[in-house]
């Protein structure tokens, strides 16, 4: 008789009773009707683990079929000794390049180095809670909300250089921050502007601007541009005015207007002297009624949240992670690709699967929108609609 299913414990044990008794083995595994080889399996292990020794152990392979030999995890832990500042990355290219194929994955590099305490943990930030785009929120004390605009353009003043001055602000306070005649809009001299200005006052907790570019996109969900994209992911909400409504920033423009009258037309001057010259003045000697006939650097003072650099990776909380690729602006997701924007490019994206086959999917704390695995496309979310309420909300 084979084991039964309800007393294989049972006859188990009865059985290896009975073998250290009955002098024919052969003959009691026929009563049981089990081979000689199980009958053996289950005497020996008996004896060596007593009658715990009857339950069935786990089926899980004790080894895998592609586990690195010592010999390539020896030659892994060598190379990152000799190259101690090199990533996985750089160090399995340099094996490839000294034994050639085949090369284990970048993963197990990172897996066995790892394991080696041989890697230092690379600087990530929590998401915070950022990427309102429209709440209507006004700064209320300093750093809150900062706004930034570009004045408009006008020629030198010998009539040879176009000048269009780059103006952020601090909104409660009043405060210029910069008046920077940039020699570009491109995205790379407003970040570097930036990078300066955040070093100098810290991080603010807005960031307030139009929806033009470099700060805003019509072809990126939600409108994320590269340059936006590096505010949220250092902690900043993103809060955009209503299209062609400049009165949603009224008080910054009211600046402009004073930088239109005062150096423009030319009676301090046009350039970077004179707009330092300006916004010195405008600072520490001009009396606002707003301030109650105080000046702006009397109220302002540097944020609490210093500027740590971009962070290298960002923190999902438990979700799955996807980094966009670099140049294509895709991500790869249950082996299919999904186009999301060229302005996350590079970034890490965090996926939730919801009900309906549905996969929520964030960029630090904004929620982009959704991925139809079922018709193998993402739907990017809208500012204003319920399914772009666009900041993923504590449990």
């Amino acid at each position: 008789m084979p084991w039964k299913e309800t007393r294989r414990m049972d006859q188990r044990r009865e059985f290896v009773i009975k073998a250290l008794e009955r002098s024919n083995f052969r003959e009691l595994c026929r009563e049981y009707g089990i081979s000689a080889k199980t009958g053996y399996k289950w005497k020996e292990r008996f004896m060596a683990y007593g009658l715990e020794g009857m339950a069935e152990e786990s089926r899980r392979p004790r080894s895998h079929a592609k586990e690195l030999r010592e010999r390539v995890v020896c030659e892994i832990v060598r190379l990152k000794k000799a190259h101690s500042d090199w990533g996985p990355r750089k160090i399995r290219t340099l094996y490839e390049r000294l034994h050639g194929a085949p090369v284990p994955s970048e993963s197990s590099f990172k897996r066995v180095l790892e394991r080696a305490g041989l890697t230092q943990p690379r600087k990530r930030r929590r998401a915070k809670q950022c990427g309102r785009l429209a709440s209507g929120r006004q700064g209320t004390r300093a750093n809150e909300v900062w706004s930034v605009d570009f004045k408009g353009w006008w020629w030198s003043a010998h009539g040879k250089v176009r000048v269009e001055p780059l103006t952020v602000r601090d909104e409660y306070s009043r405060m210029i921050l910069e008046i920077r005649v940039m020699g570009s809009s491109r995205t790379e001299a407003v970040q570097s502007c930036f990078e300066r200005l955040f070093e100098r006052y810290g991080l603010p907790e807005v960031m307030r601007s139009d929806n033009g570019v470099p700060f805003a996109s019509t072809r990126s969900p939600l409108g994320l541009s590269r340059l936006s994209a590096w505010w949220v992911a250092l902690g900043i909400d993103l809060e955009r005015n209503r299209p062609g409504c400049p009165q949603d920033n009224a008080a910054h423009e009211r600046m402009h207007l004073d930088i239109r009258n005062e150096l423009e037309v030319g009676r301090i001057g046009r350039d970077q002297d004179a707009f330092d010259l300006w916004r010195e003045q405008f600072n520490s000697q001009r009396p606002h009624e707003a301030l109650g006939m105080a000046t702006p650097s009397e109220f302002y003072k540097a944020s609490p949240r210093r500027f740590e650099g971009t962070p290298d990776e960002l923190d999902y909380a438990g979700m799955e992670s996807r980094r966009v690729h670099p140049t294509h602006g895709t991500i790869t997701y249950q082996r299919q690709r999904y186009a999301i924007s060229q302005a996350l490019r590079g970034w890490q994206l965090g996926l939730k699967p919801i009900e309906d086959g549905l996969v929520e999917l964030y960029f630090a704390n904004l929620l982009l929108g959704h991925l139809e695995p079922s018709t193998r496309s993402f739907r990017a979310a809208r500012p204003g609609r319920p399914e772009a309420d666009q900041t993923k909300r504590k449990a």
